[in-house]
């Protein structure tokens, strides 16, 4: 994994919260885009050892050293709302293993189609600062930057808006019928009374 050359992978000082080094037996990455915020998963596995290591934004959350069953599963929780997430080690042939990941008890991919099913996310820079905001349009609570915001519901003309605010900026979403059955709702975020675009996550 080392490249040869001895440069440091982080300039002034700044030390990872694991030592890259030490991951030998890293095979898969996963990013994982939640409410809270995108998280990064990463797994270690040992094939000559059985060694599995886990990390989720770079905290060491399960460790097991030599395993005698190589094919499994590892399972732990993510992000604020505590997400079950489940690694599965499956054999592909000889030697040669496959990394899948699961949350809430479906595939990646199926979770994350599903999830801009039911969320809406938007990126916006305010005072110096990146934010990013999610609706969950199940529960209509919003998250900003891995909190979750206060909120005050108002119905008005043409459908509701959800007040909240980032710093010193008024913000709401405001939800309205697209007026055909297969859109359904659009949620728009005005911030300052400037529309903000959607981002797909």
């Amino acid at each position: 994994m080392a490249s040869g050359d001895d440069s440091p992978i982080f300039e002034d000082d700044e030390s990872p919260p694991y030592s890259l080094e030490k991951m030998t037996d890293l095979v898969a990455v996963w990013d994982v885009a939640l409410s809270d915020g995108v998280h990064k998963i990463e797994f270690e596995h040992g094939t000559t050892s059985g060694k599995r290591v886990v990390y989720v934004d770079g905290k060491e959350e399960i460790r097991k050293e030599w395993m005698f069953k190589l094919v499994g599963k590892e399972t732990f929780c993510v992000g604020a709302a505590k997400m079950k997430a489940t690694i599965n080690i499956d054999a592909v042939s000889g030697f040669a293993y496959e990394y899948t990941l699961e949350i809430n008890g479906k595939s990646l991919k199926k979770y994350m189609e599903n999830r801009s099913k039911t969320t809406n996310t938007w990126v916006l820079h305010l005072d110096g600062e990146d934010f990013r905001v999610v609706l969950e349009k199940d529960t209509m609570d919003v998250w900003c930057n891995g909190k979750k915001m206060e909120t005050a519901g108002e119905f008005v003309d043409d459908g509701t808006e959800t007040h909240f605010s980032i710093g010193n900026h008024d913000c709401y979403i405001k939800a309205v019928s697209s007026g055909k059955r297969k859109e359904g709702i659009i949620h728009t975020l005005i911030v300052d009374n400037r529309e903000i675009p959607e981002i797909s996550c």
